[in-house]
């Protein structure tokens, strides 16, 4: 019995411990198993860590500025010659044409921002809003430049508006909408991020363009809409897009925020936009060109001359020099420093961080007063001549050409040269130059006299 007993014992415990090792064995296997799918060695798709950063609720944004995004009808009035006589004289039957867009109120007392192209010509503007109540309105003032307008209207209640955002501080793949009126619509939103900035669309132009590129959908109608971030705030004006078919084919094109609300508050200030310019003479570094210099620098603004008298001039600023940052922001092209600078005036001082002789320094500049008038018969831009560029070349008046408004004047090497008589008047201002030309006869010949950069006195005629 005893012999039974002790053999029943050594059973129990022989396979107990049997057990107990399967079982040890089981867990360590397990454990292996478990520690395998938590170190994999590729991201699932479902990876819930990394998605979270995605679900973004666009809902507070859209809320924030449907309301305060508005329909402009611009209605003009033009006159279609019936016969020959008034094909050649003018007159004609009045007829009444109408364009349409969107814009922005910006202010809970009625001031709307669009695009100056909306408005252009208009005898009649009407704004409606997205609960469809319809109001006139009045233009403020527009610059065609910057493509951008400023209206007003008078309703009875406070208006929903959006609030500006700072869209120096927006990143190139950070989410946008658009908000506008495509297709006489009520305010529609569509949703993109921001493709590329400071964006110019007129490379070869002699006024840079500094535009935000996304890929939300802009359609016709969209233009003077808001480009708003997820916060709702305004960073853009909706404004082109690029396209062979005029519909929207992947790429919309907005003026920065801080550009257009510089611009609609000179308008509100002064009657007029206040341009500051450093007063240089430069253009993009690329490959090509810093081989053409003998530079390293393939990115940045290669200073290639310095206006005598100009902010740049007095602070130091040197031919040769490349622009790499404005106040810290980072100058990689032409159209980064031009955007910049849009959003600046007179009197504003800039620090200019150069590479000169391989080392950096940061000069403050202050920017002066850009004053030009454009000669439309001539396709010439002409700006006030400084003291200094007078005393150079020992005149006592005249304005400086600044640029060609098209390419046929391309031919002549006008840029740069100082204008001293119009049609025989002497001129020392932008002003004289208006009032000459404003007072010429209709179809006249347009004489001007001019000094090269090396004294020499010439005289063209256009016909």
């Amino acid at each position: 019995m005893k012999q039974t007993i002790r053999l029943f014992f050594v059973a129990l415990i022989a396979g107990a411990a049997t057990l107990g090792g399967y079982k040890l064995i089981e867990e360590d296997d397990k454990a292996i198993f478990e520690s395998q799918v938590e170190t994999p060695n590729f991201i699932p798709t479902t990876y819930t860590a990394e998605t979270s950063a995605l679900d973004i609720d666009f809902t507070m944004a859209a809320e924030k500025t449907v309301n305060a995004v508005v329909h402009v009808k611009n209605t003009t009035i033009s006159r279609a010659p019936t016969n020959i006589m008034e094909y050649f004289y003018g007159g004609g039957e009045p007829r009444a044409m109408v364009g349409a867009g969107s814009g922005v109120i910006i202010t809970p007392d009625g001031y709307i921002i669009t695009n100056n192209h909306v408005i252009a010509n208009a005898s009649d503007l009407e704004v409606t809003l997205n609960n469809n109540k319809t109001y006139k309105a009045d233009l403020i003032g527009a610059d065609p430049k910057t493509d951008i307008a400023l209206i007003k209207i008078d309703a009875d209640d406070t208006l929903p508006f959006v609030p500006f955002g700072d869209s120096n501080e927006i990143r190139i793949g950070e989410w946008v909408l658009a908000v506008g009126n495509p297709f006489n619509l009520t305010s529609t939103v569509t949703a993109g991020i921001v493709s590329a900035k400071a964006r110019d669309l007129n490379e070869f132009d002699s006024n840079p363009q500094s535009f935000i590129q996304t890929d939300a959908a802009v359609n016709r109608g969209n233009s003077g809409g808001a480009l708003v971030n997820i916060r709702g705030e305004l960073v853009g004006i909706n404004t082109a897009i690029t396209s062979e078919t005029g519909s929207y084919v992947g790429y919309s094109f907005a003026v920065p925020s801080n550009n257009a609300r510089k611009v609609i508050e000179d308008i509100m200030e002064y009657g007029d936009v206040q341009r500051g310019i450093l007063g240089i003479q430069g253009g993009t570094l690329n490959s090509q060109r810093a081989k053409a210099l003998g530079i390293d620098d393939t990115q940045g603004v290669y200073v290639a001359g310095v206006e005598i008298g100009s902010g740049a001039e007095k602070s130091g600023l040197k031919e040769g020099d490349i622009i790499k940052q404005l106040d810290g922001y980072k100058i990689g092209k032409f159209s980064d420093l031009a955007g910049y600078l849009g959003s600046k005036r007179p009197n504003d001082v800039v620090d200019v961080t150069v590479i000169r002789n391989g080392r950096q320094r940061v000069i403050p500049v202050t920017l002066v007063k850009l004053e030009t008038f454009e000669i439309n018969d001539l396709g010439l831009e002409v700006k006030n001549a400084t003291r200094e560029e007078l005393r150079v070349l020992g005149l006592k008046n005249g304005v400086k050409i600044n640029r060609t408004l098209n390419r046929d004047m391309d031919r002549y090497n006008l840029v740069g040269l100082i204008i001293t008589k119009i049609n025989d008047e002497a001129v020392s201002d932008i002003d004289d130059v208006k009032r000459i030309m404003n007072n010429r006869s209709y179809g006249e010949d347009i004489k001007l006299t001019f000094v090269n950069g090396n004294g020499e006195v010439n005289t063209f005629i256009f016909r």
